[in-house]
């Protein structure tokens, strides 16, 4: 299937689409916002949050914590752990991760099919314009990557009508957060067991600020998209009606699978 164009052709309306941009925002509350724009509203949105706080462990609607998650080093720093709506990988983010989120209507982008990797594929092209003279910018399977090197990890959702597409993206990491996560089973061909530190790259390293990188963003929506600035206090605001399925996990849920794989093992060793 062709890839739907970046452009309209000339005289055609542009779909508005409402931009938000916040820093410091907590991944919780911003996976909140955005769960409740895609279930709640009809419009179009481009979420921005320059980094959050604290540093949080955030992982796809399926994943296994065990699997994925160091739990003793977790719960022993008290590390968040959230449970997002969306699909997709685990990540640590905090104050050097830039999230962009993309909130549609799956007739918002003319030619694109709300699939996955019809998705991919077009956000894969609006960053290439991004990131443009700034490194060797690749779609790698399902991430965004200069050469070989991750930078951004994506996650979507995807509705009868609308559809979600999420990036973490690494402006900086601290390297000691990511012993928190484990080397998932489940891993892209192009990562060959790398270990984190060795599969990873900062943004930093190839872009001069982040506000160069939002800016970028922004006018590669405004080939396809009316982009309107909407106040963040009013998306903000609670909807006391609304229940997300994005969850934080406590302390006793990550115990009680430490208990539950230590009962496991000495099962087989009884046996």
């Amino acid at each position: 299937m062709a890839a739907a164009s970046l452009t309209r052709a000339s005289g055609a309306a542009r779909p508005l689409m409402h931009l938000v941009t916040m820093s410091g925002v907590p991944i919780l509350r911003q996976l909140h916002l955005e769960e409740r724009l895609l279930r709640r509203t009809g419009d179009n949105w481009c979420i921005i949050n320059d980094g959050t706080a604290p540093p949080t462990i955030v992982m796809g609607v399926s994943g296994r914590v065990s699997e994925l998650v160091e739990i003793p080093p977790v719960l022993r720093d008290r590390v968040p752990v959230v449970r997002r709506f969306s699909g997709g990988g685990t990540v640590i983010v905090d104050h050097g991760t830039v999230f962009v989120t993309f909130i549609c209507n799956k007739s918002a982008v003319a030619g694109l099919q709300p699939f996955p990797r019809d998705i991919m594929t077009w956000t894969g092209q609006l960053y290439g314009k991004v990131f443009d003279g700034f490194g060797e910018f690749q779609l790698r399977e399902n991430d965004y990557a200069f050469n070989h090197l991750k930078f951004g990890g994506n996650a979507q959702s995807i509705t009868k009508n609308r559809w979600v597409h999420h990036t973490s993206f690494l402006w900086d990491y601290d390297v000691k957060n990511m012993d928190y996560l484990k080397i998932p089973k489940r891993a892209p061909e192009y990562r060959l067991e790398r270990k984190h530190t060795d599969f990873l790259c900062r943004m930093k390293e190839y872009m001069p600020s982040r506000s160069v990188f939002t800016e970028g963003v922004i006018t590669a929506l405004r080939e396809h998209f009316s982009v309107e600035p909407t106040d963040i206090e009013t998306v903000l605001s609670d909807d006391d009606e609304f229940v997300p399925s994005t969850k934080l996990l406590s302390q006793h849920d990550l115990e009680e699978i430490v208990s539950s794989k230590e009962s496991l093992r000495v099962q087989q060793v009884q046996v």
